[in-house]
This record gives C-alpha cells, structure tokens and sequence, in this order.
C-alpha cells in the first residue's frame, strides 16, 4: 500500500539522513555497542546536518518546522539502521518540545543554540528506584531557599544520563507532592552535588548511556525553573502524547524492517532442497507479519497526520503507542524464530533488533498503563 504521508521534501531530507548515518554512525556502531556510549563528535556532526532542533525557532539555531513528518523521517531511518544509541528522537521529540514551548526567552537564548549544534546533549529525569509510571510516587524534592532551590533525590534508568549537559529534573516542590506539587527544574553539568552513578548494564540499545542520577543539596536557581511553578503534572502530560508518537513511530518502523530482512532470508535459506520460503507454514508467518505491519502503519500515519494538525489525543498516541510496539515485540521473536540458530547470533540483525527492541513496549509509558489510558476513556 503506497503512503501518502510525505512529500517530496521528506523524501530529500530522508536521503540526507541515510548519507549522515552511512557515514557518522554506522562505521562507528560497533565501537559504540562495546563502549556503552556514543561519541560526542557524533552529536556535533548531527549539529552540523542540521539533524538537531528541527522545530526550534531559526533565530537559536533551529530549523524552524514544526512539521513532525521530518522527526518521523529521523525515527524511521535510525530505527532502520539500528542506531538506538545516538538519542536524537529523545533529544528533538521529548526534550525539544518542553524548551521550545516551556522556556523564557532568556532560558531559550542560553540553551537552545547548544541543543541545536549537539554542543548541549538533554535529558529528561523522570523515573526513580521507587517511582516509574506513577508520577504522584516522585520523592526527589525541590525546597524553595529564597534565590535558589535545593534539589535532593535520586533518579533512574535515565537515557543520555552519562552524557548529559542539561536534565530537565521532575522534582517536588511542595511537601504534600502529589500531582499539583511538582515542578520541571533544569540542572546543568557542573552545579555542586549533582552526581553521575554508574552507566546501566542493559540487556539491549548497549550504545545508549543509561544512569543513575543523584541530588545532593544542588543549587539550583529560580531561573532554572522551566514552566510554572507547581505545573510539570500538567506539562508532562501536554507532551506525553507526542513522545509516544514517536515511539509508536520508530516501533513500527523496526517491524517493518526485520519483516523485509526476514522475508529476504526465507527466501535464500535452504533445507531440505529448497528455500524455507516454500513451506506453507513460512508463507503463512510472513502473510500474517505483513499484514499486521500494513494495518499499524496505516494507524500510526493518521496519527502523524492528526498530531501536524494538533488533533491527536492521549487516548490515540496510547493506542498507537501500545498497538506498534507490541506488533515490534511480536514481530522481532517470529523473525528471530525464523532465522533459525542464526537469529541468535549476536552479528545479526535480527538478533540486535531483539534485544534493542524490548524497552519499547515500557519506556514512555508501559503497555498496561496505555491500556488503562484508553480503558479509562471509555468506560469514565
């Protein structure tokens, strides 16, 4: 089925973004992988491209488009080339978003020139040791000194943790907490207190520095604070629905990739006599694949449509979020399964697709609490 989504506008942008991943990333993804941590170079040579603040005002550095169809080109062509490690979807569609619309026009003049020449690599500090999905869990607590705010807590499993220059910190600003106590504070590389844990062993996306984070009397300055006072509940939510487009976005693009890589092997494995691509039972798995990838890629491009025209809900983005990520799950361990022995060697593909792949269906928001989301929705 042919997609209308871009013009030819994307298709020339695309064309660049393979060019830098040929020549940026993928000579270097090996090396990446056994480090556990992407070089800054690469962040600055993606400045370079112009691949970082593409919705950011011209006047910082940007390029000034919101059309989110340009991150969809992004998500889909790293997706493809299996380089989960170098964060730009995180850094433009999950970041980018609460600096552009959150930040005052002195916030904006001192960080949105870095972010846009990868000079200021982001992160955004969210999850605990005892608090995941759960917001109103947060414990990390910001207490008002007068200047200055004094941030104590500790934060987990955050991505870019290790090379980070500016976190976006999820902190309680009131004693009760809850959801009206909590307020976004930016926390930059070097304020006293502020620690760096180790970099997480994960089972997967080994080139994606992973963190712990942790507050020890930071002090932070009330010019630092992003948003209003009291708000994050309400800012996190307001983006919420666009970070899991993009997951949406990259998981179906990971489907449909091991999907072609499979339905190519089939074709050239042998066993007994002749390609494993003339047993029925094959023929039937990559019928199904197929037509569970073209039914999700139709979903999720109508929400990229009505996400451009600001038309796309929470209840939509968890449906798309929960449906393509769980379809890339599905569709990464019947490929996997199909490669045989293979599969499970790590030079592969389908191998690295599999392990790579397993966060989607938890991180921006788990399967089960997507499913709660829409369940909610209908039944309130």
């Amino acid at each position: 089925m042919k997609r209308t989504l871009f013009a030819p506008e994307h298709e020339a942008f695309r064309a660049t973004v393979r060019t830098f991943l040929a020549k940026e990333v993928v000579p270097h993804y090996d090396r990446w992988n056994e480090a556990g941590i992407v070089s800054r170079e690469a962040w600055l040579a993606a400045g370079r491209q112009g691949l970082l603040g593409l919705a950011v005002p011209e006047e910082y550095g940007g390029g000034g488009t919101p059309d989110f169809r340009y991150g969809v080109v992004l998500a889909e062509e790293f997706t493809r080339a299996g380089a989960s490690g170098l964060a730009v979807g995180l850094h433009n569609d999950v970041i980018g978003p609460y600096l552009t619309n959150l930040a005052t026009d002195e916030q904006k003049r001192r960080w949105l020139p870095g972010f846009c020449s990868g000079e200021i690599i982001t992160a955004v500090a969210m999850t605990e040791p005892g608090a995941g999905s759960d917001l109103q869990g947060i414990r990390t607590s910001a207490e008002d000194k007068g200047d200055h705010y004094l941030l104590n807590g500790a934060k987990t499993f955050i991505s870019n943790g290790i090379l980070a220059d500016l976190v976006i910190v999820v902190a309680r600003t009131t004693p009760e907490g809850g959801s009206r106590g909590l307020s976004l504070l930016v926390v930059e590389r070097g304020m006293e207190g502020f620690e760096r844990g180790r970099n997480l062993e994960k089972i997967g996306q080994h080139a994606q520095d992973t963190a712990e984070l942790f507050f020890n009397d930071v002090k932070v300055p009330k010019d630092n604070l992003l948003g209003e006072l009291n708000g994050a509940f309400l800012h996190l939510v307001t983006n919420l629905p666009q970070e899991r487009l993009t997951i949406a976005v990259s998981g179906i693009a990971a489907a449909e990739n091991l999907l072609e890589i499979t339905t190519q092997y089939v074709k050239d494995r042998e066993a007994f006599g002749r390609p494993i691509a003339t047993f029925q039972h094959i023929r039937f798995e990559i019928a199904e694949m197929a037509t569970e990838c073209a039914v999700t890629r139709t979903f999720v491009d109508r929400c990229v449509e009505d996400h451009d025209r600001g038309e796309l809900d929470a209840v939509h983005a968890s449906m798309a979020k929960w449906w393509a990520t769980e379809l890339q799950k599905r569709v990464a361990d019947r490929c996997l399964q199909l490669h045989g022995g293979y599969g499970y060697m790590a030079e592969f593909p389908v191998a690295r697709a599999f392990t790579d792949g397993r966060i989607q269906t938890i991180y921006g928001g788990t399967t089960e609490i997507m499913k709660e989301i829409i369940g909610r929705s209908l039944l309130a």
